[in-house]
Order: C-alpha cells, then structure tokens, then sequence
C-alpha cells in the first residue's frame, strides 16, 4: 500500500471519528453551547445545537435590544440563563426587584472587576478603551475616583457655572448652525450638532478647554474614533468575532483603521488636555474643574496620578459627559416631534415659566426655574430610550436573586434598562407609550418609581455622580431650542438606535428647522 493510500485512509479515519464526537456532543449538547450546563430553578433560553444562542444573537446583533426583550416575552420570564459558543453562559433579568437586589441591596456580591474566571469579558471588552477608569473599577480603586469627582458636584456649580456654560453653548449652537438652517429651510443632522455641543459644554466644564467643535463642519476625529470604539466594546459581548474582523480589516477594507489606530487618536486627545493642564499649573494657573481636581488627588495607593490614569479618568467621564446626554436630548426631541400634543403641552410650560428670552435671566435665575418645570422633566425622563440600555457584572460570590433564580460564582448577569422600560409587566399595557403624564402625580407634583424599576442613571452605591448635570443641561436646552424653534422630521428616514455601549442613533436624525 503506498503512503498517499495509507495517508488517505488516515485522514479518513479520523474524519469518521470526529463526525462520530460531534455526533455525541450534539446529543448531549443538542440546546445549549458546547461544555455548558443547564441550571435548575432558572428557565433556559434553548439553542442549536453546540453553538447554543450564538446564531441568534449574531443574527439579531443590530437589534439586540429588542431581542432581548423578545426573549423574554418567548419564555414568558423576566429572568433567562443562556448559553452562546465563544462567550461565557450569562443570566439576563429584567425584574426590577432583582435589579435593585443587584445594584443596590446586595451590591459588594457583583463587580465590573477581573477577580472572577469570566470577568476578563468586561475588562477585555471596555479596557482597551476606558483603562481603569470609574466605569469599570471596583473597591478602593472606584472609591477615591468617585470621591474625587463629586467635588465638583455642588450647588454652587450648578447654579452659578454649569448652568451659565449650558446657556452659552445652546446659544452658539442657535446662532451658528440652527438659525441659518431655518434661514436656508435645508435639513441638519440634529443628532450630530448636539453631539457637538455636549462634546464643548463637558470638555469645558471637565477639562477647562474650549474644544469649538460646534464651530466645525466636520466631526471631531477624536469623536469620531471614540464612537467606533465604544461600539467595538459593545461588540464583544455578543459577537466572539469581532476582533478575528478588526485583525482581517486591511485585507477585506484596505485603507479603513484598526481600532488601535482609533485608540492612538484618543490617546492623543486624552494626553495633549492633560500635558497641557500640566503646563498650566506649573505656570501657576488655579483650577477648579474635573481634570484639575484629579491631578491634585490621590489614587488608593496615595500616590498622585500618572498619565495613564488621568487619561483613563478624562475618557471614562467624557462618555458620560458627552455621549449619554446627546443621545437622551435627540430621542427626546424625536419622541416630540412624533407627539405633538405633548410638544405643545411642555411649550406652554415654557413660557409660563419664561415669558421673554433666556438671554434676558442670569444663570441663577434659569436654574431655579428649570427645578419647578415639572412637566419637562417628566418628558425627560429616559424610560422608553435609557442612555445605558444594557449592562453587566459579575458575581464573586453565588447567590440568589429575590425571584429565586440561583447566581453561581463567576455568572455574568446582565440587566437592560431599555427592555425593561417596554416591558408590560413592568408599565402596564400602555407599557411602549411615550407618556410623560406617568411621571406626575394627581397635584401635578414629579414622582419616581423605584431605583430597580428605572434603572436609567444606575442605582445604589454606584449611582450616576453626574444625573443631575446631565438633566440639567438637557433641560436647559429643551427649554431654548423648543422656544425658538419648531423641528420636525425629513421624510422616508430610518431612525434606529446603533450598536454601542450607550444609545447613539445609527443614521442620525435630519430635521428641518423653523423659527417661532
């Protein structure tokens, strides 16, 4: 027998053998992803066979969202423990008593941290960008820079300089872009302007720097990497793929940038505000803002911060800062545009309250009237589109969650603010309805569900540092722009959300603009 014949029949053996193991894994493993187990006391999202869910999430991947209410609706469960081929078996819930239970009750059990065999999955996928940043720290590390950064939290800065920040950059934003729109009756991309000017307003409140991208026709390179980024974070959690495409990028897109080529130009953006706050202080310059207020802390090891933290301190509050409320204010105006009974109702409002110009109060004033208009923080409430959709930690320890589903050490449990603001069971029937009169009482006061039902800023210990910045300013310019403008939507436009770790709008939103 010659050794091409004996290298054939080999070759055959084992090809026997191996369709004949697969064959006996995809029996025992006929539901759920290959070496994964079922667990009692919990329903089981069932999948093909070996792979588990994996086809499903990379086939739903652009609406996950959705999906993962679906999911919930197919079961007929607001908790699910599933499995995917490439990805560790996580636990997703969307029961507000288990979430409160998860954030805030039993919150030194579930961290963002590498300490667990699975928790690689959340410092793989947000390291590269966000370092060890407030985002993704735990324990003393958390600590000191959420300690750190409340400082500039206060009522002073609220009422005397945010507030007078915001006022300014909302003008500039009128003025520059709006007006000549309504001037020329051409459409805009509202979501990429207000992108703009949340990236100028926390940029300079944060950072101390007038970055002017409200003065550009293009988007900030910086921005515009720091999006792609955040999406491939995102990415990683439901698609085991994702970095096999990045590694392939120059072969099948040639030309198009890696995500390290993206992560120099934040980098580069990150270190050049820092070199030069640095520069400053020596010069003797005194500030006060979020940059300064770190280079003058301590981090858990009571050393000053290096570089590298400081740039992961500048990158985790600019998402915050920048992204969170950009994407709250465009869905906010979308969901006016589409209600006009409730645009007309929240105008009203606005003009008992402020019957001339904004221009014509001081910061003080239009902070203490943005406080008693009930009616538009209502409409702002971020139930129907949460800024931070989804999220994830990790149990250290295992557990049961108060539905009675068990938690292993090492499970990823992942909750989604986004499903549960649609959720029936949760809202009532009416539960999809943009109604901001759910928010207020028969006296017309503001009210709030509990912190696990609307998880929108987060809950517990770990509660947003920046919610009341963040309403404030998108108060601030609902208030001015629904004064002078009418929006309204350019026809046969797909809007949709993207993939991302928070809630950006995938095409934009194009508007034509009109003056009061």
């Amino acid at each position: 027998m010659s050794s091409s014949t004996d290298t054939l029949s080999i070759a055959r053996t084992l090809a026997i053998a191996g369709a004949a193991a697969l064959g006996l894994l995809s029996v025992k493993y006929h539901d759920r992803a290959l070496f994964t187990e079922k667990r009692e006391g919990i329903p089981f999202a069932s999948g093909a066979p070996l792979v588990g869910g994996l086809i499903r999430q990379l086939r739903s991947k652009d609406v996950v969202l959705d999906n993962s209410l679906e999911l919930m609706q197919e079961y007929d469960t607001m908790t699910i423990y599933t499995t995917a081929l490439g990805l560790p078996p996580s636990i997703m819930t969307i029961d507000a008593n288990n979430v409160e239970y998860l954030l805030k009750t039993n919150f030194s059990n579930y961290v963002k941290g590498p300490q667990m065999l699975f928790c690689f999955l959340f410092r793989d996928a947000m390291g590269d960008l966000f370092g060890h940043g407030i985002f993704v720290a735990n324990g003393s590390q958390w600590k000191w820079q959420r300690k750190a950064a409340s400082l500039i939290f206060n009522v002073v800065n609220f009422r005397d300089y945010f507030t007078e920040v915001f006022i300014k950059e909302v003008d500039l934003m009128s003025t520059r872009i709006f007006d000549k729109k309504a001037e020329s009756g051409k459409p805009v991309d509202f979501h990429d302007v207000i992108y703009k000017f949340t990236l100028d307003s926390f940029v300079l409140i944060g950072f101390g720097k007038q970055l002017n991208a409200l003065l550009s026709k293009d988007k900030v390179p910086f921005a515009a990497s720091f999006d792609i980024c955040q999406s491939n974070c995102f990415e990683r959690f439901v698609d085991p793929f994702t970095n096999l495409r990045d590694m392939l990028k120059p072969i099948l897109h040639p030309g198009s940038l890696r995500i390290k080529q993206h992560l120099e130009i934040i980098d580069d953006f990150a270190y050049t505000l820092i070199r030069e706050r640095r520069e400053q202080m020596k010069s003797g310059g005194d500030f006060k803002d979020l940059l300064s207020r770190f280079m003058n802390a301590k981090n858990e090891n009571n050393e000053t911060l290096s570089d590298k933290e400081l740039r992961d301190t500048v990158l985790n509050f600019i998402i915050a800062g920048r992204d969170t409320t950009a994407q709250a204010l465009s869905w906010t105006f979308y969901n006016l545009m589409l209600h006009p009974r409730i645009e007309a109702k929240l105008l009203d409002e606005i003009k008992e309250h402020i019957p001339g110009d904004v221009q014509s109060l001081d910061a003080p004033e239009v902070y203490e009237i943005i406080k008693k208009m009930t009616y538009a923080h209502a409409v702002y409430v971020l139930r129907l589109y949460p800024s931070v959709p989804s999220n994830v930690k990790v149990a250290l320890e295992d557990d049961v969650f108060p539905d009675g589903s068990p938690i292993k050490k090492g499970d990823s449990i992942f909750w989604f603010p986004y499903s549960m603001g649609r959720s029936e069971k949760i809202w009532g029937s009416d539960a999809k309805s943009f109604k901001p009169e759910r928010w207020l009482s028969e006296d017309g006061e503001l009210k709030r569900e509990s912190a696990g039902q609307w998880p929108a800023f987060h809950a517990g210990p770990r509660i947003c540092l920046g919610q009341n910045l963040a309403t404030l300013e998108a108060l601030i310019a609902i208030v001015m722009l629904l004064k002078r403008y009418k929006f309204s939507l350019v026809p046969s436009q797909t809007i949709t959300y993207d993939l991302s770790l928070t809630h950006p709008m995938r095409y934009g939103m194009h508007v034509f603009i009109e003056r009061r």
